[in-house]
């Protein structure tokens, strides 16, 4: 009995043998297909590390330009605020005197019976000189 119960245990162990070897050559295989794949993957991932760093060096820029069109847009800003100003005293300024002519020599007739539509280039430039030159007669006179 002793020599069937080792054998029972012998022909055990060989068959626990060959599904360890099986086995073996199972993870061998995986193993070789994970080292293969190894060389892959470090080629992405340097590929990858390379895209990032172009695109660090592209927000980089991108955050430059932005920066500079933030700088020139603030500086129009600015200027066009001043400009604006600069225009709204003027306008102030021509009321006051539209008013104060007005009030120095009132309208003797209404507008369309003083500024006929002229549709001749040069009588419009003629009409334009006498204007101007009533204009510096009036401002002279009430300068003297």
């Amino acid at each position: 009995m002793s020599d069937g119960l080792g054998m029972i245990i012998e022909s055990l162990v060989a068959i626990l043998l060959m599904f360890t070897i099986g086995y073996c050559i199972l993870l061998n295989r995986r193993l070789k297909l994970l080292r293969a794949d190894e060389g892959a993957l470090r080629v992405t991932i340097a590929e990858l590390i390379t895209a990032t760093e172009i695109a660090e060096r592209a927000i980089a820029g991108l955050k430059i330009a932005a920066r500079d069109c933030e700088i020139g847009l603030g500086e129009r800003l600015t200027r066009a605020e001043r400009v604006t100003a600069d225009l709204d005293r003027k306008l102030v300024a021509c009321k006051d005197a539209v008013g104060h002519m007005s009030q120095v020599a009132p309208p003797s007739r209404s507008i369309e019976e003083a500024n006929p539509v002229v549709q001749d280039p040069q009588a419009i430039a003629a009409a334009a000189q006498a204007f101007a030159e009533r204009l510096r007669n009036k401002v002279l006179g009430l300068a003297a």
